[in-house]
């Protein structure tokens, strides 16, 4: 280990340039229409997995929007029963599956290895095989609606439902089975993430000092390994009950259609915590940046995250209180329900004690976290109404728990995902996003969104059940929906903006300096944007906050000895971060998206004939070879 002055990338001397220029060949992707099918780099894959994930949040948002117009005057004829059902259905399981958690899984495989002074994740093409299949399924998911075949049974698809009796049709099998293939992309981050954070931490990168964004993202990342299995199982079951005339749901045949349910939100609870913890890391970046300081109460977050993710599995039952479950399992739950509520609001306490007489610069990020806190708070309170078993009894399936759940969502996950957007698109692209477009965003968003969903409590509280399509006129509830309609286009423009912001900038946008916000942590440390191998020679760490900490800008001590002919990164130990050994990762290759589509062949066929699924595993194992063949020794000097 040595201290250096400029980093290697700003050394005048020849050979300075000639080893960046080598580092530099050695990590670069391929260019044109082919190669980008060969990409494995994290930094490409995650801006990916990101834009994706914005694409399908508009188009769901369009429908969402769709059933606004339906829903803003009574009997509206905007959309028919089975087409609402369509596009109600198509909107959640998008909003969910297609948009949240990838998104917040793109943004964790962009910046952790930066994070963490590594130069890549731990099994690029792997990372790359998890984004093609996400691609892949989330197009096919998605062309149903145009089609006419969409799934018209609900986000949850509840037995009996969505068996074959009361769904005929290819709806719900489509549903079934890309569901079950996109959460392929899920496990595969989540492992990816897991072994990068715990082996590929920059020297003295301990576990009590890594960043509260990477605590977040390996909660998240093990929260994942445990939750999806239960909604893959579910539609697995699901999928047989429809195709081969499984019982599993059947209650006349011996099923459960319970089963279903219970097996459906031990995901789907779960699920709401996996994409508000990386939410929360999130936050915790923006307010230490913008006060100026280190964050109060590492330790007390870093726990809070991990009692969140651990809590969060406890708490499935409280969407069956109306089931007719015993009164002593209610009671466990109900307490679980709102126990979560102690380690939230431990970390807004943290956050304001970090806050609490700083300087803060109010910039657009940190607007959008202020949103955040009034929205979320909000969506808390009624989240502790709703585990209550009175409560939730006289409200269940009622329009005030879509204002409950899009308070949460909104308000806990796409906020930050927002404040994200803004405080690491210079890092991604270069350039600084525009501000004054960035501060009308944030106001029309917040008082869209608050339009918008608000006056759905009172709807709820008035009887107006969720998931109809229209209503008397004697309901009285016209008024109130035309209100959350002009707010939804309120909500829509505000939106808008930050996607018009996110392509203006990238080509009109102020060209940014490496760190614009003077902020702590080591994805500041390289150039904006990121060299291919992020980092010339990797740092060394000597606290939770490195470019606070070095005696001068561009002075650090830095690891050398990596080779510049192949790609290597440093292995650490999994508590201290010593260096332990140096791992050679893959270089860019067709194969992980031949995979994919052999495999997509296999899930999509598996819906008009089983034997599919055998012409697709077969396909996807001959890949598999390609994919590992053994690569041609480097010479070793």
């Amino acid at each position: 280990m040595t201290d250096v002055g400029p980093a290697l990338r700003h050394r005048d001397d020849a050979e300075g340039r000639e080893t960046l220029a080598t580092i530099e060949r050695t990590w670069q992707s391929p260019k044109g229409f082919f190669g980008w099918f060969t990409h494995v780099n994290h930094t490409n894959i995650g801006r990916r997995f990101v834009a994706t994930a914005l694409i399908f949040f508009a188009i769901a948002g369009v429908l969402g929007l769709l059933m606004r117009w339906q829903l803003s005057a009574p009997l509206n004829e905007v959309l028919d029963p089975d087409t609402y059902n369509q596009v109600m259905t198509v909107h959640g399981t998008a909003m969910m599956f297609l948009f949240a958690i990838p998104a917040m899984e793109g943004i964790a495989i962009y910046l952790v290895p930066l994070m963490i002074g590594a130069r890549d994740m731990a099994f690029p093409r792997l990372n790359a095989f998890g984004y093609y299949v996400y691609l892949i399924g989330g197009v096919i998911f998605l062309l149903s609606l145009p089609l006419g075949i969409a799934p018209a049974a609900g986000w949850f698809n509840y037995v009996p439902l969505s068996n074959k009796e009361f769904s005929p049709g290819l709806g719900v099998d489509i549903w079934t089975t890309m569901i079950t293939f996109i959460e392929v992309a899920a496990l595969t981050a989540a492992v990816e993430l897991i072994v990068t954070i715990f082996k590929l931490r920059a020297p003295g990168m301990s576990l009590n000092r890594m960043p509260i964004f990477v605590w977040a993202v390996l909660v998240m990342s093990f929260m994942i390994l445990f939750a999806m299995p239960s909604v893959i199982v579910a539609s697995a079951m699901l999928m047989m009950d429809r195709l081969v005339d499984t019982q599993f749901f059947v209650a006349e045949a011996g099923g459960s259609p319970l089963l279903w349910q219970h097996l459906f939100w031990f995901f789907g609870h779960p699920e709401v915590y996996i994409i508000f913890v990386p939410a929360l890391g999130i936050v915790t970046s923006v307010v230490v940046t913008f006060a100026q300081r280190p964050v109060f109460g590492y330790t007390a977050l870093v726990l809070a995250l991990v009692s969140v993710g651990m809590v969060s599995f406890g708490l499935w039952v409280h969407h069956m209180y109306t089931t007719g479950l015993p009164f002593m399992g209610r009671s466990f739950f109900m307490a679980a329900s709102a126990m979560i509520s102690i380690p939230s609001g431990v970390q807004i306490f943290c956050w304001i004690m970090t806050l609490w007489g700083a300087r803060i610069r109010f910039e657009v990020p940190m607007l959008w976290v202020l949103s955040f806190f009034a929205v979320f708070i909000t969506g808390g309170l009624t989240g502790v109404m709703v585990a209550s078993v009175p409560f939730d009894r006289q409200v269940h399936d009622t329009y005030f728990v879509v204002a409950h759940f899009h308070y949460v969502l909104v308000g806990g996950a796409v906020f930050p995902l927002m404040a994200g957007l803004y405080y690491w698109y210079p890092k991604a692209v270069g350039r600084m996003l525009s501000d004054r477009m960035g501060k009308w965003s944030v106001g029309l968003s917040f008082v869209g969104f608050n339009l918008a969903f608000f006056p759905m409590h009172q709807l709820g509280l008035e009887g107006m059940p969720r998931r109809i399509y229209t209503y008397l006129p004697e309901m009285d509830w016209g008024f109130l929906n035309q209100l959350a309609t002009v707010g939804a286009i309120i909500l829509a423009v505000g939106f808008g903006l930050t996607f018009w912001n996110l392509i203006y900038s990238a080509y009109r946008g102020t060209v940014a300096d490496e760190n614009p916000w003077n902020a702590p942590t080591l994805e500041w440390a390289t150039t904006s944007p990121p060299l291919n191998c992020n980092f010339a020679q990797q740092p060394v760490v000597q606290d939770d906050r490195p470019l606070w900490s070095w005696p001068e800008r561009g002075k650090r001590t830095v690891v050398g000895g990596l080779r510049t002919d192949r790609r290597e990164t440093m292995v650490t130990t999994l508590l201290d971060a010593r260096p332990q050994s140096v791992q050679v990762l893959p270089g860019p290759t067709p194969w992980p998206f031949v995979s994919a589509v052999a495999a997509s062949v296999g899930f999509l066929g598996l819906i008009f004939s089983p034997w599919f699924y055998l012409i697709g595993f077969f396909g996807a194992f001959v890949t598999f070879v390609f994919w590992f063949w053994p690569r041609k020794p480097y010479r070793e000097d």
